[in-house]
């Protein structure tokens, strides 16, 4: 904004402390004096000056002086203050003069326009939402304290905490004036320490991990959570009730969380301190009901708690859910579980009795739904278990809630019961809040054996508001690339059945091969759940894969039969379990899949494909380090005459086998030009244990790992090698294996890992990689 020419500016303090105080002192005076020798005032005559734009009756209103009525001192000085408050005026004089009563005034100034200076961090839009001050309305040095007061808050929430607001004003012509708030804008306040006081079970590492606030590491400059912002405290608080009640700890207590300001004003130093109490387990649990409908023992039959299991409220509330749908499903309305506890301090047990008893004959009215902008209203009533004349269950509302809120469309998702048009009846009211829900990203890749690469993708979760998701991503390598679209309906005609549709493209051009590969395909599919975790997919595919030899005189003759394009048509299934990060208990979990496919409904290859893989992870040392193990394996059984083609076949990669290049185990033409060939098997087990590294701060979010990874891929159809015949190809088992450490860096430009690792079992050609770098990074 330019200053020139502005005026004499001066502060808003400045020009309300310019009120004539003299004033107000001679009007007490001489109400003082006139109330010792008369009471009342009577006035016929007024005379007002000074007003340009306020209109005499409103200052007439606003003293509450009628002429000929006689009014006391008390209430003259009354209106002389409801004149001062009006915001209207800088000064105000009141001089009675017999009969008649002079009034002098000094408006406040018309405000031109507003305009804000010194601000770089929050935009000119962003502050204007909070100042209440209006452009043609009269200037109130008060309202533009407040307003500054607003600004102030506003950089307080982006942890500006030492910024500054001052507001000025710069006199124009007509008695109006510009109003400049000036900021500076200060460092902002991060968190430079959190420390925790009291607890034993689970060191202040592993607590920060926890914490939506983070400590202010090298990223300083980049990374939002480590800004100070008071009311993420006490989500933190939340969080950390939510992280001990789920592992045992019944009687956890926050006792404070302290937020102490540096000198500086720059960073602050987080304290919590908080109360453990002791860790408890499930005693004896069980069914009871007084109910004749009720077969208790079948019920019991249902709780998948047992006795030794760390206590968790989400077990219980999990139990609780599932006995109540079991109860629906045997056709009684109106059921409700309600956990009975007894704890047993002696041996740090809980006994829950689940009661299954009547509950009230209350129901649905009608589920209102406000506030979705984009979504439709449709996507949010499938949420809900209940619909419209159903029992009301409090417990299935609040399981709906939840589900809303995980859906990720909505900031604020809120979901209450009032009473309906009967005593008998609610009304759930859903009080949403749209937030973006597409995503555009590009991005580079980078890995030692691939190099770098480009990646753009875009997503949309919520296509249409419709709820449904939409995915293009395309890679590109220096020596493959891919891309994909993928299009996913959840609830497939109304139900919970999702239904997908993926077509995709894949090429490869490696220098070491003495051919190329292109893939371009269509993959329509159904999934739904089988169990509270576990689900099945179904799918068809249908793929051109085509295979060109860059020098027909070095290619394999077991590829050359796979020269040119070939059609597989296939018809396949997926069913998985996965408790890792989901189950009961948070510190371990498992993983299970098993998949068939099967090729035959035309096209050029006909085989089952089987595959299956394991995988068991847990937390120890305080969760401080994580243990996984994983056992994968698959075979591929070619139907009738025919012989595996390549596109088919196995080959070995990073999530196959650590410390090898990908194709570089499992057989290989050496008549040819070493080309790798793959394999209808495979066998991998691979183990890591993850852990902080001591010496770095855990904000730098760097961690290790050590891994020892085996694996086998073997057995072909056909062994006939070399370009014109030759040596058949070694295609017996050999299980290869390498030990190595890996370092994972979690940064804000995308997660990197850092593997090192050495083969311990080989053969002569196999391809070894001991290192290996992978990034991700989108902007």
């Amino acid at each position: 904004m330019d200053h020139r020419g502005r005026g004499r500016a001066r502060g808003a303090r400045n020009v309300a402390s310019s009120l004539r105080s003299g004033a107000l002192t001679a009007l007490s005076a001489l109400l003082i004096a006139g109330a010792v020798e008369a009471q009342t005032f009577r006035f016929t005559e007024f005379e007002i000056q000074g007003n340009t734009r306020i209109e005499s009756a409103t200052i007439l209103s606003n003293l509450g002086v009628t002429p000929g009525e006689a009014i006391s001192a008390g209430e003259l000085n009354d209106g002389f203050q409801r004149l001062q408050a009006s915001g209207l005026f800088q000064r105000v004089e009141i001089v009675p003069q017999g009969g008649k009563l002079l009034i002098l005034v000094d408006e406040y100034p018309t405000i031109n326009r507003i305009s804000i200076e010194g601000n770089a961090r929050l935009s000119d839009e962003d502050l204007l939402t909070v100042v209440t001050s209006t452009p043609r309305r009269t200037y109130n040095p008060a309202q533009a304290e407040r307003d500054a007061a607003a600004i102030t808050a506003a950089y307080s929430q982006a942890g500006r905490l030492a910024a500054t607001v001052t507001p000025k004003i710069i006199e124009r012509s007509g008695n109006r004036v510009d109003l400049v708030f000036e900021i500076a804008e200060g460092r902002v306040s991060e968190v430079e320490r959190i420390s925790f006081v009291g607890n034993r079970a689970f060191s202040d590492r592993r607590l920060r991990r926890v914490l939506e606030t983070s400590q202010a590491g090298i990223f300083r400059a980049v990374i939002g959570s480590d800004t100070f912002v008071a009311d993420r405290i006490a989500f933190d608080e939340q969080l950390l009730r939510d992280f001990y009640l789920s592992r045992g700890y019944a009687d956890f207590e926050v006792l404070s969380a302290t937020p102490e300001l540096a000198p500086s004003r720059d960073a602050f130093f987080v304290t919590f301190q908080v109360q453990e109490g002791q860790q408890f387990r499930f005693g004896e649990v069980s069914a009871a009901s007084e109910l004749a409908q009720i077969d208790v023992p079948f019920y019991d039959s249902e709780i998948r708690i047992d006795r030794g299991d760390v206590f968790s409220p989400q077990a219980v509330e999990r139990t609780i859910q599932r006995l109540e749908l079991l109860a629906l499903r045997e056709g009684l309305s109106f059921i409700r579980v309600t956990p009975r506890f007894s704890r047993n301090d002696r041996d740090l047990t809980v006994d829950v009795t689940f009661e299954v008893e009547r509950g009230e004959r209350i129901f649905v009215e009608r589920i209102d739904i406000e506030g979705n902008a984009t979504t439709l209203d449709r996507v949010i009533r499938r949420e809900f278990q209940t619909v419209e004349g159903d029992p009301f269950n409090p417990r299935a509302i609040r399981a709906a809630a939840e589900r809303i809120r995980a859906l990720g469309y909505f900031s604020q998702a809120d979901v209450t019961a009032r009473e309906g048009s009967r005593e008998d009846q609610v009304i759930v009211d859903v009080d949403v809040e749209e937030q973006p829900t597409g995503s555009l990203g590009f991005g580079v890749n980078y890995s030692v054996e691939s190099g770098a690469g480009l990646a753009i993708s875009f997503a949309e979760t919520n296509f249409l508001g419709r709820g449904q998701t939409l995915n293009f991503t395309l890679d590109t390598g220096s020596e493959n690339s891919a891309s994909n679209i993928t299009f996913i309906e959840p609830y497939f005609l109304n139900r919970d059945l999702a239904a997908s549709l993926s077509i995709f493209y894949r090429e490869t051009s490696d220098d070491d091969q003495s051919f190329d590969t292109r893939s371009v395909g269509i993959r329509p599919g159904l999934e739904f759940p089988t169990g509270e975790f576990s689900r099945l997919g179904v799918f068809y595919s249908l793929s051109e894969d085509t295979l060109d030899p860059n020098d027909t005189t070095k290619l394999s003759q077991i590829l050359a039969r796979d020269e040119g394009s070939n059609i597989t048509s296939s018809l396949g299934y997926r069913w998985t379990y996965n408790t890792i990060g989901r189950g009961l208990d948070p510190t371990r979990g498992v993983r299970l899949r098993f998949g068939q496919e099967y090729a035959g409904l035309g096209g050029d290859a006909e085989f089952i494909k089987t595959t299956v893989l394991a995988e068991a992870q847990r937390a120890v040392s305080n969760e401080e380090v994580t243990l996984s193990a994983v056992f994968e394996g698959g075979v591929l059984t070619s139907l009738g005459d025919t012989d595996s083609l390549q596109a088919n076949r196995f080959f070995n990669g990073p999530s196959i086998i650590r410390g090898f290049e990908s194709a570089g185990i499992g057989p290989r033409d050496l008549n040819a030009d070493d080309d790798a060939l793959g394999g209808n098997r495979f066998v991998a087990a691979r183990f890591e244990a993850q852990f902080p590294i001591g010496i770095l701060p855990d904000e730098y979010g760097i961690s290790g790992a050590a891994f020892l990874d085996m694996a086998s891929v073997w057995g072909l159809d056909d062994t006939d090698g070399g370009p014109n015949g030759g040596q058949p190809v070694d295609d017996e088992f050999f299980l290869n294996s390498a030990v190595g450490f890996g370092i994972l860096w979690d940064t804000q430009i995308g997660p990197l890992r850092f593997n090192f690792t050495s083969a311990i079992n080989q053969r002569d050609y196999d391809r070894e990689q001991n290192f290996d770098l992978t990034i991700q990074t989108r902007f």
